[in-house]
């Protein structure tokens, strides 16, 4: 496991750059073709495999997820924690900003809300900070986090969640874009303030609505 995050990568430059040329940026308020798929997204059959090239291993049996800031009730669940709680599956699409997006994946694991009940989030509590076992971090405000398909899942089309998209346990939240669902979760922090994440202080929009494009700050 490590926290140092690749900053000076190929990808990293590459996707920072994007963002200074608005790349995949159209102007457009819909798709009359097809009004399921957002603007500037192309549909894929196949789950692309993107991250900032560290794939860190954690097996299940030690996986921890630690829970904490503006909450009554801080926790560290287990992966045996995670499966006792009610396991709900939904169906949804997701949707990547490099401009690919996938229909009908079939998720399974715990909802947010279950996260934020179990926990006590405090009415304070506006904003949530999201970091993965690579150091990865992301942002959004609790609206977004608590949105009713938001998921904490560790199983993808009926089979455990892989190390490459995210295994053993990652959060799908699928009405943003992708990078606000980050894999190898392993923190998530409830605050009153705002604390951009990994991509947002590297030019991309701190919402990330597919709907409105808003793919870069």
């Amino acid at each position: 496991m490590s926290d140092d995050l690749p900053e000076d990568s190929k990808l990293t430059k590459t996707k920072s750059r994007w963002a200074e040329l608005g790349k995949f940026l159209t102007g457009q308020l819909s798709r009359p073709e097809d009004a399921r798929l957002p603007p500037g997204q192309h549909l894929v059959k196949n789950w692309p495999v993107l991250d900032l090239g560290q794939t860190p291993n954690v097996p299940k049996e030690v996986w921890r997820l630690d829970v904490a800031g503006e909450v009554e009730h801080p926790q560290s669940w287990s992966f045996e924690d995670l499966i006792a709680k009610p396991q709900v599956e939904k169906v949804n699409d997701i949707h990547c900003v490099t401009s690919w997006s996938r229909y009908d994946n079939h998720w399974k694991g715990v909802t947010t809300h279950e996260l934020m009940d179990a926990v006590g989030v405090k009415p304070e509590a506006r904003f949530v900070l999201l970091t993965s076992n690579d150091g990865y971090t992301t942002n959004m405000a609790i609206e977004d986090f608590a949105s009713p398909e938001a998921m904490i899942v560790h199983s993808w089309e009926g089979q455990p969640l892989t190390l490459d998209h995210g295994g053993p346990v990652r959060l799908v939240v699928p009405h943003l874009y992708f990078w606000k669902s980050p894999k190898w979760l392993r923190r998530i922090e409830f605050a009153q303030r705002d604390h951009r994440g990994f991509w947002e202080v590297r030019g991309y929009h701190n919402h990330a609505d597919p709907w409105k494009e808003e793919r870069y700050s």
